[in-house]
């Protein structure tokens, strides 16, 4: 087993759902068999308008051949293992390029650095994801497994064994759930996007919920576009599928409430939820589809 590096990019012509699969061709085959069992890191191109970097983690499960596609192969990825980062990390940064491995003899990036799939070190790797996942000083913390990665920043790594221990955190549902909430709280500018109200309390945190619109407990991943945000009352209503959108965004109210004109009151005056901020962060269709059949009540 080893980690990796997939490189991805929004507009892609490939056939890829990031949070499920990963499609590439055969010449990438035998490097990306040794990611079968562990994890690789989703990276943008420098050269994409807006690029997010290092973007998301996530764990191979399995490789097969696309029949539908002579010559491409598909890396499967297991569910729930899909990451979005809190942070985008940078191809390079103020102290050199992240991804040390590309460099060659000389200090130089090499050819590497255009491989669509290539190995990564523990090293990079754990770093990678310290730089993705870490908590902003500003912010509280309660939990011990989040401080491991605030440790790392500033600690040398002792090998490959204590990498691989930090890459077991990547299964705490205590950081997944932080790191969740601030990409998408990031995307709605920290707004829920039902009532339009942005209410930060007095620690300066929002007090706003970042919603699983495929809750995690019914194989839904922790990215972006699985999420909303939605304060506490809209939370518990589309929780309880009292509520839900249409593919255009559009609020539906269920003919279950037995308070129209209070639920009316909440919701904005477009009728529409309020965001993201950026398009790429929009709600997916098939996850919006999915509460619309399992969860709203009709």
């Amino acid at each position: 087993m080893a980690f990796g590096v997939f490189i991805h990019r929004a507009d892609s012509i490939y056939k890829d759902t990031p949070a499920e699969q990963y499609q590439f061709p055969s010449q990438y085959l035998t490097r990306a068999t040794q990611f079968i069992g562990d994890w690789i890191v989703y990276y943008e191109p420098r050269k994409v308008p807006n690029s997010h970097g290092y973007f998301a983690v996530a764990k191979v499960s399995d490789i097969v051949a696309d029949r539908t596609s002579p010559g491409m192969f598909l890396a499967l990825i297991e569910p729930g293992s899909y990451l979005e980062f809190a942070n985008s990390v940078p191809f390079q940064g103020d102290e050199g390029i992240t991804e040390t491995g590309l460099l060659n003899e000389v200090g130089r990036i090499s050819g590497r650095a255009q491989a669509a799939v290539r190995p990564l070190s523990a090293h990079d790797f754990a770093r990678i994801i310290s730089l993705g996942v870490s908590e902003p000083e500003i912010l509280p913390r309660t939990d011990d497994a989040f401080a491991g990665f605030s440790e790392q920043q500033q600690a040398p790594f002792v090998g490959e064994e204590q990498e691989r221990v930090r890459a077991d955190i990547l299964t705490s549902r205590i950081v997944r759930d932080r790191a969740f909430r601030r990409v998408v709280l990031r995307a709605y500018g920290e707004r829920c996007a039902v009532t339009g109200l942005k209410l930060i309390n007095g620690g300066g945190r929002a007090e706003v919920a970042a919603a699983h619109i495929r809750p995690v407990e019914r194989n839904g991943p922790d990215m972006v576009n699985n999420g909303v945000a939605l304060s506490g009352t809209v939370h518990w209503m589309f929780g309880r599928g009292l509520i839900t959108f249409s593919d255009d965004l559009e609020i539906v109210v269920s003919r279950h409430v037995n308070d129209r004109d209070g639920v009316a009151g909440l919701i904005n005056k477009t009728g529409r939820l309020m965001g993201p901020l950026a398009g790429r962060d929009r709600p997916h269709p098939a996850f919006l589809g999915w509460h619309r059949e399992n969860i709203f009540k009709r």
